[in-house]
């Protein structure tokens, strides 16, 4: 789902709302352009002596494009999806060339190539922070492995929850520790961390000989949105001198409602952070966060001093130069992106969105509280924006529970998602979860949704399933 919302004003002059802009659409819905780009290249444009006009008419016509693109995707009546199977895909192909050629294209060429690359676009609603928390956590504890190695080093243990980001895992086979070193802690039915159960784990893995050092604790799981005991869990870093990590790349946003932040409580007891703003708070990908609580850690775990680039002897405050921090050396300067619209929206303004989505969520529990041809995965009310539940075709509703009635289950919402692709009405995502069969999870993240909206998806997804 799109933050993006044009102001009245944009959306009617990107689709034309006089006869000359009605035609400027036609035009481009022809694969042509309103200037003759048809011998001009992009040796043409700026910074080419009499450049200024062509660059302009080529920008200009690049914003129509996109304006347009924007408009219709954003309209209510217009499918989400026009899904190509990679078959199709390769089939269309047929008779075009994938080879970049020692020429250059024109940039008419170039413009048609932008308009039919969206043709194949949906309209959609911190691996790399996690990385770095459980990098300088290392360092922390053992600073000789930076230099010396990890032959230096005891066999570490690391602790998350079954529930938890997969990037874990992967960081910890990426740095050298083994995934298998990374124990999951068992959650509760909602998805929440138990602490019970973290510290039975730590016990087990220093009887096993390993060494405890890392703790990840999730602020908004992927699935339920769930979120981990923080201060329970941080009672016992402390107890063990542990590095306790909160994954908040997903629910981090919602510290910044008032009615929601509680949740988070005991967050300023983590070591780290993780944030990612490209999520709730709809930035742009990628906007990713993670944050230290020990000044200067960050710096002395990564920086080795490029002479090249990091020189002490610059004519200004060298602290500014803050690359050293990153593994990265030249990256985009991300956080313009937050801070742009963090300008433009304020923190009431973001905490409005994050508010609405809540909203929306609490409304789909319960229109499927109230309706008999669905089940919600758990009980409660959602904590964050995910709703789980499952679509009961009138052939399974009178089945009693037990192993049949769950194999038919498993295949309803693979073989819905499969009419969504096809009709292209509505799209979210399913999976199985530890004991539960394929159940459908649906994740608001655009304020902008409303709750005819919900209604709509819920009665479509009837439509598409009421004869399975």
């Amino acid at each position: 789902m799109d933050f993006l919302q044009l102001p009245e004003r944009i959306i009617a002059e990107s689709v034309g709302m006089d006869k000359k802009q009605e035609n400027s659409a036609a035009v481009r819905d022809r694969g042509q352009t309103l200037a003759d780009f048809s011998s001009i290249y992009s040796k043409d444009l700026l910074p080419a002596s009499g450049g200024e006009d062509v660059t302009r008419g080529f920008l200009q016509e690049l914003l129509n494009i996109l304006l347009s693109y924007i408009s219709k995707s954003s309209q209510r009546g217009s499918k989400i999806l026009d899904f190509h199977h990679p078959h199709q895909l390769k089939e269309g192909l047929e008779g075009f060339s994938l080879d970049l050629p020692d020429q250059p294209e024109t940039l008419e060429q170039i413009l048609v190539d932008c308009r039919d690359t969206l043709k194949y676009g949906v309209s959609t609603g911190g691996t790399i922070s996690n990385l770095y928390s459980i990098l300088v956590a290392r360092y922390h504890f053992y600073p000789e492995v930076k230099t010396k190695g990890m032959g230096r080093l005891p066999q570490l243990a690391l602790f998350t929850s079954e529930h938890s980001h997969y990037s874990v895992k992967k960081s910890a086979a990426v740095l050298g520790l083994g995934s298998d070193n990374v124990v999951m802690v068992k959650c509760d039915e909602r998805g929440k961390m138990i602490p019970a159960e973290l510290e039975a784990c730590i016990v087990t893995a220093e009887k096993k000989g390993l060494v405890p050092f890392f703790v990840n604790v999730t602020a908004g799981t992927t699935v339920y949105g769930a979120f981990d005991p923080l201060n329970a869990i941080a009672d016992i870093c402390h107890k063990h001198t542990l590095w306790m990590h909160v994954d908040a790349a997903w629910g981090g946003g919602l510290l910044m409602s008032d009615r929601h932040r509680m949740k988070l409580q005991g967050i300023e007891r983590a070591w780290s952070v993780t944030w990612n703003p490209h999520k709730m708070m709809g930035v742009p990908l990628q906007c990713s966060v993670i944050l230290v609580k020990k000044r200067g850690l960050l710096q002395e775990c990564n920086e080795l001093g490029a002479e090249y680039l990091f020189q002490t002897d610059k004519p200004y405050d060298v602290s500014y130069d803050t690359g050293d921090k990153s593994i990265q050396c030249g990256r985009h300067v991300d956080v313009f992106k937050l801070w742009l619209m963090w300008k433009a929206k304020g923190s009431e303004g973001f905490g409005s969105q994050v508010n609405k989505c809540l909203e929306n969520a609490e409304y789909l529990y319960d229109q499927l509280q109230r309706r008999t041809d669905f089940e919600l995965v758990f009980k409660s009310k959602p904590e964050h924006s995910n709703v789980c539940f499952w679509y009961i075709p009138p052939s399974l509703r009178d089945l009693p529970p037990g192993p049949d009635r769950d194999t038919r289950l498993h295949q309803v919402a693979p073989r819905i998602k499969r009419r969504m692709m096809e009709k292209g009405s509505v799209l979210i995502g399913y999976q199985p979860l530890g004991t539960k069969v394929n159940f459908f999870r649906c994740v608001f993240s655009n304020p902008a949704t409303q709750q005819e909206d919900v209604d709509f998806l819920l009665d479509e997804i009837t439509r598409l399933g009421h004869n399975l």
